[in-house]
């Protein structure tokens, strides 16, 4: 479950005050979340996605046994883990050869963009929710 509201214009969230910043949140609310990627994409349109990797989420896991994040290098969101790029404009999953884009799961039927909520706000507000 995901339901909170920030105000991406104040200094707080400064990476949100233009067009095309990006941030990583968390909710305050607990839930199976790994955090959520904030992308602004016009002065009115924000994007949020969650940081838990869509196609395999737990095939990873560090020293301390937390899974993997994903990780933005813009305009791409890497899973580092299974080598998967998705664009931040779409969620969609990027597979190009020519450039080593190739996710370990390729050849599996289901293939799954990123995890994407619902973004709605007011000019001040932004809630993002499920």
């Amino acid at each position: 479950y995901i339901n909170f509201t920030i105000y991406p214009n104040t200094i707080r969230y400064q990476e949100l005050n233009v067009v095309s910043g990006w941030m990583y949140l968390t909710s305050e609310v607990e839930s199976s979340s790994r955090g959520i990627i904030v992308y602004r994409m016009s002065q009115d349109e924000f994007l949020a996605f969650d940081r838990l990797p869509p196609n395999y989420p737990n095939a990873c896991t560090d020293s301390h046994g937390n899974t993997t994040r994903l990780v933005v290098d813009f305009p791409f969101v890497i899973d580092h883990c299974n080598n998967a790029y998705y664009n931040i404009l779409n969620g969609e999953i990027i597979i190009d050869e020519e450039h080593d884009m190739v996710p370990n799961f390729v050849g599996d039927e289901y293939i799954f963009p990123l995890i994407q909520y619902h973004t709605s706000y007011d000019g001040s507000r932004l809630t993002i929710y499920n």
